[in-house]
């Protein structure tokens, strides 16, 4: 016959010293909540340095790579530098963001991170396509402050069929592309935002290093918001994370150098739009292309109205 195992009781705390609080020794007040303790998270500038260059170099220098580039070097039916390096942007980008996470000082949904990095992953192949092809266009002419139907190039297609065709590759690129890149991109960004608060108010302040990478960052985001033509989703960010900063001061709670880092250049994308509406607002041919209350014109609307006829002019010099 089996005689059953007695339990053996936990032992006793010695009188005076503290009583051990978790699932198996309960605390006085119960377990203690990772929300309710914090952590200094010192700034990152390894991870915002090599996010900030390679988003200038890989996102931002890809069109003027393939420009510049000798077309011999990559024929029109081929992929280009800049389709290279849009590879390498949606490796290493998604590489970082992940990383950015792991360094919150706060635990983070991971299953909302991970599906908005294969969303990510997916929405840049998109675009990577779509953009290629677009970009390509140029060579023979097109001109992006037009719309498909308008470019010269476009309206003798025969059959007229085909004209569909290159509108969905622009539906490809410029919307569900754009729309499974940037939104991913922009939740990731304020689900890390949400972990950069500390009830320290001396760890409220940025360093120098975070200072110096503020403008390039910030111009990078200006970019991406008016290229990408993603202003309705970037106000809806910048303005929950104003709503979040001012819900967690009343808990006395402020940001700590990395959430500061990124409110900040939020705000100076911000301006840096603002000015560049301003600046292009009397513009007859750009305000046709994008009607409607908001008026945000992409660079490369502007360049190849204005800067791409400016340099065919010194050509024909």
């Amino acid at each position: 016959m089996q005689v059953a195992a007695r339990r053996r009781p936990f032992p006793a705390a010695a009188p005076g010293s503290p009583q051990p609080a978790g699932p198996l020794y309960p605390g006085r007040h119960g377990a203690v909540k990772n929300e309710d303790t914090f952590k200094t998270s010192p700034f990152h500038f390894d991870l915002w340095f090599y996010f900030t260059l390679q988003n200038w170099v890989l996102d931002f220098g890809r069109p003027i790579a393939m420009i510049i580039l000798p077309l011999e070097w990559f024929p029109l039916n081929k992929p280009s530098a800049g389709d290279y390096f849009h590879m390498a942007y949606n490796v290493i980008t998604p590489f970082l963001l992940l990383k950015l996470i792991e360094r919150s000082p706060k635990t983070l949904p991971r299953s909302m991170v991970y599906v908005s990095i294969i969303m990510f992953v997916m929405g840049a192949s998109i675009h990577l396509v779509g953009d290629s092809v677009n970009h390509r266009l140029i060579f023979s002419g097109y001109q992006h402050h037009l719309s498909v139907r308008e470019n010269p190039i476009i309206k003798n297609l025969k059959p007229e069929t085909l004209i569909d065709s290159f509108e969905l590759l622009y539906y490809y690129d410029e919307y569900l592309g754009h729309s499974m890149w940037y939104i991913p991109f922009f939740l990731i960004l304020f689900i890390y935002f949400t972990g950069c608060f500390t009830p320290v108010a001396e760890e409220s302040r940025m360093p120098v290093p975070a200072l110096l990478l503020m403008g390039p960052s910030s111009l990078y985001y200006w970019y991406l918001v008016t290229e990408g033509q993603i202003f309705i989703l970037y106000i809806f960010t910048f303005f929950a994370m104003m709503a979040l900063v001012m819900h967690q001061k009343r808990k006395g709670l402020v940001l700590d150098s990395n959430g500061l880092f990124l409110f900040y250049s939020f705000i100076v994308t911000l301006v840096l739009i603002a000015v560049w509406v301003v600046w292009l607002w009397n513009d007859k041919i750009l305000r046709k292309k994008y009607p409607g209350v908001i008026y945000i014109p992409e660079p490369w609307a502007f360049y190849t109205l204005h800067m791409n006829n400016l340099h065919a002019a010194k050509e024909s010099l």
